[in-house]
């Protein structure tokens, strides 16, 4: 899936899930489940998630998005994407 077909979509939570499910070998995943505190995922897998993310939607994570928060949930991890792709579009 490429940058533009995946904002043109607009299911950029849609694409992230598939993305855990598939990496994680899961069922499902609640929006707000906590996925480090559960032990779904670890550090290494927030690295492929980053990876992902920048690959996918075509923005650039720097240093200072690298915090948790931003990856905790399934919501946070879209709250993320949009935000970044809004101040990119700017």
């Amino acid at each position: 899936m490429t940058s533009e077909s995946a904002k043109r979509d607009g299911d950029v939570k849609g694409t992230i899930k598939k993305f855990l499910l598939r990496s994680i070998n899961l069922p499902d995943v609640e929006d707000d489940e906590d996925l480090f505190e559960s032990g779904m995922v670890n550090s290494l897998f927030a690295v492929q998630l980053t990876t992902f993310i920048e690959k996918t939607f075509g923005i650039e994570i720097g240093a200072d998005d690298l915090d948790i928060k931003n990856f905790r949930s399934l919501n946070a991890a879209t709250h993320f994407v949009k935000s970044k792709s809004a101040a990119t579009a700017s």
